[in-house]
């Protein structure tokens, strides 16, 4: 069938094609493609250094807009929170002490695209770890439950010390430079 382009508004086609929904499969894509080629934990190390970056440029962000040289811990757990809110992350802070954060997260900022997807995860834990460990010179973050992984939401704890808790958890260790 042969149509002529001319008399069609191709912008009216129903085609699910914006920004927002092209990154993230975008970054779904990448991501799988690094799972497949070279291995979940390879893919999770490249990841990994974006991540840090991004955590670098966040703090950075963060500091400037409080006009701070040095965050709090208080600080810390409120800007993981907003950061993750302000990407539709919605995560919320379950409790704190001075030991560590805990957060639950009820959906992810790459939406259902995170599925099966474990690599980005490295994006929250770089993130997190980078801010936490750049204040307050230690964190280990250890990604209890994720939605990458077939979990209903994200449960993320933020270890602020090296003490026997944080010790016998699982996660990655972030250290300030």
């Amino acid at each position: 069938m042969d149509t002529d382009l001319n008399k069609i508004d191709i912008s009216k086609l129903d085609i699910p094609l914006e920004r927002d929904g092209f990154l993230r499969e975008l970054l779904r894509q990448l991501s799988g493609t690094l799972q497949d080629v070279v291995g979940l934990e390879e893919a999770q190390g490249f990841i990994t250094l974006v991540g840090q970056k991004m955590g670098e440029l966040i703090n950075d962000e963060y500091k400037a807009a409080l006009n701070e040289d040095n965050l709090t811990r208080e600080h810390v757990s409120v800007i993981l929170a907003d950061l993750k809110q302000r990407i539709q992350g919605d995560f919320k802070i379950i409790t704190e002490d001075p030991h560590k954060i805990i957060f639950q997260g009820n959906t992810c900022p790459f939406a259902e695209k995170v599925i099966d997807r474990p690599s980005l995860c490295m994006m929250t834990s770089n993130v997190f770890g980078t801010i936490a460990s750049q204040n307050l010179g230690y964190a280990k973050v250890s990604l209890e439950e994720t939605i990458a992984r077939g979990a209903r939401g994200c449960r993320v704890v933020v270890y602020l010390s090296e003490n026997d808790e944080s010790v016998m958890a699982e996660g990655i260790e972030y250290y300030k430079d």
